[in-house]
C-alpha cells in the first residue's frame, strides 16, 4: 500500500471541513504512519484540532498509541473529546495488572513517563505492538530526561512505530549549542516542520476572518511618567554596575530592553548557575536587584496605586536597606516620593490617582458596549475581560461592583496604610461612599498602624524576611483570588443614558459561583448581559482560551493586559468561526510605556527565534538513521559491554556478559537510570529497602542531592540508612551528587568554613565517617559523572542478584503497593515515626484508614494493628506524649568559685 492510499484510509473518520488551511496542511505532514517528525508552531498557533483529529485517526483497538508530557487539563479536553472507551488514563493509581491489561486491549494511552520507563524495562507492554508515540512540549526533551529514556527503549525494541512530536515554544530552541538538533535525536525524528506566525499559509488562513479589533491606546498621567523613567534609570544603572563587575563574561541578554521580558531572570539564572559560586556577593545583590526592579515596573502598570504604594513600602524598611543595593543610587529618593506622591496630596490627604485604563474600561462597559446591546437586541451577550493575573480580576471585578472610589478607600484600610484625612477633590468625587467610612474610624487606623510598624521594625530580621513576609501576606490575599469572576449588568444600566449615572451609581451585581455548575451552566441561567473576568489561562476544566471562547461564544472580547498567545488564540477562535457574525475585539494598551515595549520585544524575540530556526534547518545535516529504524542507528549504540573473567581458565576473559545494576524505584525521578542504561549497562527496577543503587553483591549506594543531603542529616534519616547498608553490605557508600548545571564546590570560592550552616554540616559528615568507619563518601559533578563512576566501580566485578537484593531489610513490597497504592510522601513520613519499620508498615498502611482513626485508637489497639507490644508502645507514645529533649542542669557554685553539687576532680 503506497503513502497516498494509507492517508486515504486513514481519513475516512476525520473531518477537514473544521479545520484552517494550514491546520490541514499540518495534519496532511504528521499524519503518515511511517511519519517521525516534530512541529514547532508560534504561540497561540492551537494545535489542539490537528492533534484531536491525529488521535481520533488512531483511536482503534487495532493501535496502540502512548501519549507524552499531556497535562491534566489537555487530557481531560482530549477524553471528552474522543467520547470513546478505547481512550485510557495510566498513572500511579492503576495497578501493574491492570496496566498490563489495559495495554493489551489497544487504544490510546495517557500516560506518565515514569511508568511507561519501569514498563517498559519490566517488559509490561509488547513494545513491538506499540503502533506509535505523540510526544508534546517536545521542547522539554533533551538526551537525559526520562522521555528520552522511553522514546530510547522503544525505539530499540520497535523499528516500525511512529513517533509525533509538538511544541510552540520556538525561543527553547534558539538556547544552547545545536539544541534543535539535539531535540530531534532524543525524539529519533527526521522531519521537522517550522510554523511560525508569518508563514504564508497561516496569514492567509487568519487574514480571510480577521475580527474586529478596535486598539484603544491609554496615555499615562505624567506622574507615572516619571515612574517609569526613574525606575528604568534605576534598572539602567544595576545592569551597567553587573556589567562592570562581571565584565570577564560575555552575557549579551543582561540588558534593559530582556529585563522587560517575562523569564529574563530564568535565562540569567541559567547564564550564571556555571558560575554562581564564583561571584561575590555584590553580584549576586544585583542580580536580585534587577528582579525586584522589574517587579516593581511590572506593579505600576498592572495594580492599583494604593497597592503599587503599600508594595513599595516594603523596600524602605531597614532590613531591606542593609543589603539592597539599588535603594542607594540617586534615582531611588525620587522613586520613593513619587510613589508617595500617587496615594497622597498635601499633609497626607488621601487622594489615590486612578489607573488610567479604568476610565476607558468603565465608559466602554457602560456607554459603548451597552449602547451596542440595546440596538442589537442582543440580551444574552458576553463580554470577556482577559487579564494576565488572578489579582487583576480581582481587582476589576471588586471595580464594576464597588466603584472606584470606594474600592481604593477599602483597599488603603484593608493594607493599613496611614492617612490624616480624605482630600477634597476625592471627598466630592466619591459622592455617597463618605458616609460608609466615618472620620474618626479613618483617623484610627493611624496611630495604630504606626505602632505596629514600629513593632515589626523593632523585631528586626535579613532581608530574605521580607521577602517571606511579603510571599506570605499574598499567600493570604490568593485564598480570595479566583481566576474567574462573573457579572451581569443591571436592568438600569440598559434604560438610564450614560449621563444619568452617578460617579457610584451600582451598573454591575456579582453572580454567585455555584460548584457543581461549570461556566457554560452558569452562563445560559442568566438572561442579562454577561461580564467574565478571566486569566489568559482561562481556569483548570480548559486547556486553553480557544477552548473556553468556544464553549462561551462572547460577543464582545476586552484585552485589559497585552499578550501575544492570547491574541493569537483569538485569531484562530475567529477564524474557526468563519461566516458567523465577528466579535468586537478592545486591545487596550498603555502607549509609550514598557508594557507596549514587553509586547514588541516578545514578537521581536520569537521572530528572531523562527528565523534561526529556518536558518538552521537549511544547514543541519540529518543522518540516514536518526529515526532509530536502523539496527546501526547512531544514537541507539550503547557502552561495550565489558568481558568477563573465568577464574578456572586462569583469568582468561570469557567473552561479553550481562551488566546489571539493581535500582531503587524512586531514582526513577533523576535522570541517573537513563545515563547507566546508555552506557551499556542494564538496569532492574525493584523496590530496595536499603540503598538507591545495588552495583555489585557488596557495593550498595546512597544517592544524595545536597537538598536531600542536608535533610537528611537534620532529621537523623541518613544515620539509620547507614546502619542498615553496613549491616547488609562489606562496601556501603554515600554518594553526594550536585547539580550539573552549577558549580562543582561545596563552598564559595576563597572561602574557608565561615558559614556556620556549611560548617554544621560538615561537622555532621565527619560525624558520619566516624561512627561508620567502612562507610566510603563519594562525589560527584553530576549524573554524567555519576554514571561514569558506576561504571567503573563494576568493572571486573560479580553482578548483583535481584532476588537477594529485596529480600534484604524485607524490602519485598512491590512497586505497585509503595508507589501505586500509597502516597509516596505519607510512606516516608510514617517510615520515620517509632514503632513503624518495614515489617509492619504496609499492614498499617492497610488496615489505617486515616491518622484521623489512627489517632483515636488505644495502645491495645495499636498492638494488634502493629503485632508488637514494643513497637505499640513507642507508636503510641510518639503520637499522644509530649517529647522535650532533656537539658543537663547548670553546675551550681559556692561563694569562691567552688562547686556546690560536684567536687573537684584530684590529680
Amino acid at each position: 500500500m503506497d503513502e497516498d492510499t494509507e492517508i486515504e484510509n486513514l481519513m475516512e473518520n476525520v473531518n477537514l471541513e473544521y479545520m484552517l488551511e494550514f491546520e490541514t496542511d499540518i495534519f496532511l505532514n504528521m499524519i503518515p504512519r511511517s511519519q517521525c517528525a516534530l512541529a514547532i508552531v508560534a504561540k497561540g498557533l492551537n494545535l489542539d484540532l490537528v492533534i484531536f483529529n491525529i488521535l481520533k485517526v488512531y483511536c482503534d483497538p487495532g493501535n496502540l498509541i502512548l501519549v507524552l508530557n499531556a497535562s491534566d487539563g489537555e487530557e481531560k479536553y482530549f477524553r471528552d473529546k474522543l467520547k470513546n472507551e478505547n481512550v485510557h488514563n495510566i498513572n500511579s493509581g492503576v495497578n501493574a495488572a491492570d496496566r498490563e491489561e489495559k495495554y493489551l486491549s489497544g487504544g490510546i494511552h495517557f500516560i506518565t513517563t515514569r511508568i511507561l520507563v519501569v514498563d517498559l524495562l519490566k517488559n509490561r507492554i509488547c513494545i513491538d505492538k506499540i503502533t506509535g508515540l505523540i510526544v508534546l512540549r517536545a521542547h522539554k526533551i533533551f538526551e537525559s530526561c526520562q522521555e528520552a529514556f522511553a522514546l530510547r527503549l522503544f525505539r530499540q525494541g520497535n523499528k516500525t512505530g511512529f513517533v509525533k512530536a509538538f511544541t510552540n515554544s520556538p525561543e527553547s530552541f534558539t538556547m544552547g549549542y545545536c539544541h534543535v538538533e539535539k531535540v530531534m535525536r532524543a525524539l529519533f525524528v527526521k522531519g521537522l516542520f517550522i510554523w511560525p506566525r508569518f508563514h504564508g499559509l497561516v496569514r492567509q488562513s487568519l487574514k480571510e476572518y480577521e475580527p474586529q479589533v478596535i486598539e484603544l491606546h491609554v496615555p499615562i498621567s505624567d506622574s507615572m511618567k516619571k515612574l517609569q523613567s526613574v525606575l528604568l534609570e534605576l534598572m539602567n544603572i544595576t545592569v551597567n554596575e553587573l556589567k562592570k563587575i562581571t565584565n570577564a563574561l560575555d552575557i549579551p541578554e543582561i540588558t534593559v530592553e530582556n529585563c522587560l521580558i517575562k523569564k529574563f531572570h530564568k535565562i540569567l539564572q541559567a547564564q550564571l548557575d556555571l558560575i554562581w559560586n564564583q561571584l561575590g556577593g555584590k553580584s549576586k545583590q544585583l542580580v536580585s536587584d534587577l528582579r525586584t526592579l522589574r517587579q516593581l515596573l511590572m506593579t505600576l502598570f498592572c495594580s492599583d496605586t494604593v497597592t503599587f504604594y503599600n508594595y513599595v513600602m516594603q523596600y524602605q524598611t531597614r532590613d531591606y536597606t542593609s543589603v539592597a543595593h539599588w535603594v542607594y543610587f540617586k534615582p531611588a529618593d525620587m522613586f520613593f516620593s513619587l510613589a508617595k506622591a500617587l496615594v497622597f496630596s498635601g499633609n497626607r490627604e488621601f487622594n489615590p490617582e486612578f489607573c488610567g485604563k479604568w476610565k476607558v474600561l468603565l465608559e466602554l462597559l457602560k456607554v459603548e458596549i451597552p449602547n451596542e446591546i440595546k440596538s442589537s437586541n442582543y440580551k444574552d451577550s458576553t463580554v470577556l475581560i482577559l487579564c494576565s493575573d488572578q489579582k487583576t480580576c480581582h481587582q476589576l471585578s471588586r471595580l464594576l461592583t464597588d466603584g472606584p472610589h470606594l474600592y481604593l478607600l477599602t483597599m488603603a484600610l484593608k493594607k493599613k496604610i496611614k492617612f490624616s484625612a480624605l482630600s477634597k477633590q476625592f471627598k466630592d468625587s466619591c459622592g455617597d461612599v463618605q458616609h460608609i467610612f466615618a472620620e474618626d474610624e479613618i483617623s484610627d487606623i493611624g496611630p495604630k498602624e504606626t505602632k505596629r510598624t514600629k513593632k515589626e521594625q523593632s523585631e528586626g530580621g535579613s532581608s530574605k524576611k521580607i521577602g517571606s513576609e511579603d510571599q506570605t501576606e499574598e499567600s493570604e490575599d490568593t485564598e480570595e483570588y479566583q481566576s474567574t469572576y462573573i457579572l451581569t449588568m443591571s436592568q438600569n444600566i440598559l434604560e438610564k443614558s450614560s449621563d444619568d449615572f452617578g460617579a457610584n451609581d451600582t451598573t454591575f451585581e456579582p453572580v454567585s459561583q455555584l460548584e457543581n455548575m461549570d461556566l457554560s451552566q452558569m452562563c445560559e441561567s442568566l438572561t442579562r448581559p454577561k461580564i467574565l473576568i478571566q486569566t489568559f489561562k482561562a481556569n483548570n476544566n480548559y486547556v486553553s482560551l480557544q477552548n473556553t471562547l468556544e464553549i462561551l461564544k462572547p460577543q464582545y472580547i476586552v484585552l485589559y493586559h497585552s499578550n501575544v498567545t492570547a491574541v493569537r488564540e483569538i485569531e484562530m477562535y475567529e477564524a474557526h468561526r468563519r461566516n458567523e457574525t465577528p466579535c468586537k475585539i478592545y486591545f487596550l494598551m498603555h502607549t509609550d510605556t514598557v508594557e507596549e515595549q514587553a509586547y514588541l520585544t516578545a514578537l521581536r524575540r520569537e521572530k528572531e527565534a523562527f528565523e534561526t530556526l529556518i536558518e538552521t534547518k537549511r544547514t543541519m545535516v540529518i543522518p540516514e538513521d536518526q529515526d532509530g529504524k536502523s539496527d546501526h542507528c547512531a544514537g541507539l549504540q550503547r557502552g561495550i559491554t565489558q568481558p568477563s573473567k573465568d577464574t578456572r581458565k586462569g583469568g582468561q576473559e570469557d567473552g561479553p556478559h550481562r551488566r546489571l545494576v539493581i535500582v531503587d524505584m524512586r531514582e526513577f525521578r533523576s535522570d541517573l537510570p537513563h545515563l547507566i542504561y546508555k552506557r551499556g549497562i542494564d538496569i532492574e527496577p525493584v523496590t530496595l529497602a536499603i540503598g538507591d543503587y545495588i552495583l555489585t553483591p557488596e557495593i550498595c549506594v546512597e544517592r544524595k542531592s545536597l537538598s536531600d543531603l542536608i535533610g537528611s542529616l537534620d532529621s537523623g534519616r541518613l544515620y539509620q540508612q547507614c546502619i542498615q547498608m553496613m549491616r547488609y553490605y562489606t562496601k556501603p557508600m554515600l554518594l553526594i551528587e550536585f547539580d550539573v548545571h552549577k558549580s562543582f564546590g561545596w563552598q564559595q570560592k576563597f572561602i574557608m568554613g565561615d558559614d556556620i550552616e556549611n560548617f554544621g554540616i560538615q561537622q555532621k559528615l565527619l560525624l558520619l565517617t566516624i561512627h561508620f568507619p567502612k562507610l566510603k563518601i563519594i562525589w560527584s559533578h553530576g549524573p554524567y559523572a555519576t554514571a561514569q563512576l558506576f561504571d567503573e566501580l563494576k568493572h571486573g566485578k560479580s553482578e548483583p542478584k535481584v532476588v537477594e537484593a529485596k529480600a534484604l531489610g524485607g524490602g519485598e513490597a512491590d512497586l505497585d503497593l509503595i508507589e501505586s497504592k500509597y502516597n509516596t510522601n505519607l510512606y516516608d513520613f510514617l517510615e520515620k515515626l517509632p514503632g513503624l519499620n518495614m515489617k509492619n508498615i504496609h499492614e498499617f498502611l492497610r488496615k489505617g484508614h486515616s491518622l484521623r482513626e489512627v489517632l483515636s485508637k488505644s495502645e491495645e489497639e495499636l498492638k494488634e494493628l502493629l503485632g508488637n507490644t514494643a513497637d505499640a508502645k513507642a507508636f503510641f507514645s510518639i503520637l499522644h506524649e509530649e517529647h522535650i529533649e532533656k537539658q543537663e542542669p547548670e553546675p551550681k557554685f559556692k561563694k569562691g568559685g567552688k562547686f556546690k553539687s560536684f567536687r573537684r576532680n584530684k590529680c
